[in-house]
């Protein structure tokens, strides 16, 4: 197949969406009526993945191997699970500046490059998106903020435009979807005459707090705990889906009306697994857990000229991969001092029968975690206990099957162990933040 022409690149990240939470992975309709139609359509016209991964259950440490196309265990600031608020000011909590990335590497390669949503990558002045390849930025620096006032969970404004404080009324999400429309709109000139651009869209929906465009008045109710522990519930959740997912519609339609669909790469995925609402059967776990419900999430497609509709593919990979696979589908090259981890899906866009089984690996501070998965087997420790399942029979990981195949078990815990001393160890002073506890919901 000859190749079609550099595309421009639209990045879509979610924020703590669940596996089975979009219709095309079999979520259930909300009250009001299909939760996620455009995304359900960008997989039935494109490709989806039923067995692609988060590089970790919580958000930085995910973001930073976005960044880099690297495992994020290479670099300090992913060891924070997640970095939080306090590490404001701090000069080794974040993304160093001169770490190559997606958008450096991109932009280096002739691309236009903007991040519009969530960054949370470190704070300036050591920290920010304009110091990490992206000419343009809108959105917050930190984790998590009110949809309204925009603000962090220590009560500090937190909406920027560049490296400046924005003052902007409006519900977030919608926001995010502004910002990025008006890129694209500007972009489109020099996309169409050959100069193409990177966009990262990275939304905080459905991140909490739990509020949809008509609950502006939650924003006084919660803003002395974003966590918003006694609020939310399953159709409030469906419904900040939905309207994220209103926002890629109107992003999709000016690509069509400027004539950007087909050469423009869209892929769409979460940052790691669902929250407390999320739908993420038959899995177990969520957010914070490396049980297959913290780490597969949705992986989406869409390349008219390069991608056939109706692809589905039990290809596993990482959220690194997909960096990786966007700098070869830009020709850019990787720098040689920081070798790539991730490994290019081209092939697979080309064609979605492909199939191999790379080892993957994760590891947490949070509970002692680690994760070994390749081919059908997955390894796991939690809290010192070692487990091995076989997911093709049994994706709810409750049937241990270390007892009864002690050979596996040893091979694959070597196996993890071995790559585990190729990375960096977990600093004594990372810290792990949890919002809440078994005292403020029962375990899952």
């Amino acid at each position: 197949m000859t190749l079609p022409p550099r595309p421009n690149i639209i990045f879509i990240v979610a924020d703590d969406l669940g596996y089975t939470d979009l219709g095309c992975y079999g979520g259930r309709d909300a009250a009001f009526g299909p939760v996620s139609p455009v995304l359900d359509g960008l997989a039935a016209n494109g490709l989806k993945l039923t067995q692609g991964y988060s590089n970790s259950p919580v958000c930085s440490p995910t973001r930073f191997a976005l960044m880099t196309a690297r495992y994020q265990y290479r670099l300090r600031g992913a060891a924070e699970e997640p970095i939080n608020s306090k590490s404001r000011g701090s000069t080794t909590l974040g993304l160093p500046p001169e770490h190559p990335t997606l958008p450096s590497l991109l932009r280096a390669a002739g691309y236009r490059t903007a991040l519009m949503g969530k960054w949370h990558l470190g704070y300036p002045p050591a920290f920010g998106p304009l110091r990490s390849g992206y000419e343009e930025f809108f959105g917050p620096m930190s984790g998590g903020v009110d949809y309204f006032t925009h603000c962090s969970s220590n009560g500090t404004h937190d909406l920027y435009l560049g490296e400046e404080e924005k003052q902007q009324d409006g519900y977030l999400t919608d926001l995010i979807t502004d910002h990025a429309l008006d890129y694209v709109q500007r972009m489109a000139p020099g996309a169409q005459a050959g100069t193409p651009f990177f966009l990262s869209l990275h939304y905080t929906a459905p991140h909490w707090p739990w509020e949809t465009r008509d609950d502006e008045a939650l924003a006084q109710e919660v803003k002395t705990n974003l966590f918003h522990l006694h609020g939310g519930n399953i159709e409030t959740y469906r419904r900040m889906i939905h309207h994220m997912d209103e926002g890629i519609g109107r992003i999709m339609a000016l690509l069509e009306k400027q004539g950007l669909a087909r050469d423009t790469l869209v892929v769409f995925t979460s940052d790691n697994g669902g929250e407390r609402f999320s739908d993420n059967w038959p899995l177990v776990g969520g957010k914070m857990d490396l049980t297959e419900g913290g780490i597969r999430v949705p992986w989406i497609a869409h390349w008219p000229a390069l991608i056939a509709p109706g692809g589905v593919s039990a290809q596993t990979c990482m959220t690194m991969d997909w960096s990786a696979t966007m700098l070869d589908a830009a020709g850019a090259a990787a720098h040689a001092d920081y070798p790539l981890d991730g490994r290019s899906l081209m092939p697979l866009l080309r064609d979605a029968s492909l199939h191999d089984e790379p080892p993957l690996f994760w590891r947490m501070n949070h509970r002692g975690q680690r994760a070994m998965r390749q081919g059908v087997w997955k390894y796991l420790r939690v809290d010192g206990n070692d487990y091995l399942f076989n997911l093709a029979d049994d994706e709810r990981e409750r049937a241990n099957r270390a007892p009864v195949e002690p050979d596996r078990l040893r091979a694959m815990r070597a196996a993890w162990e071995a790559w585990n001393v190729s990375m960096p160890a977990i600093p004594d002073d990372a810290t792990v933040s949890l919002g809440y506890s078994i005292k403020d919901m029962p375990q899952r």
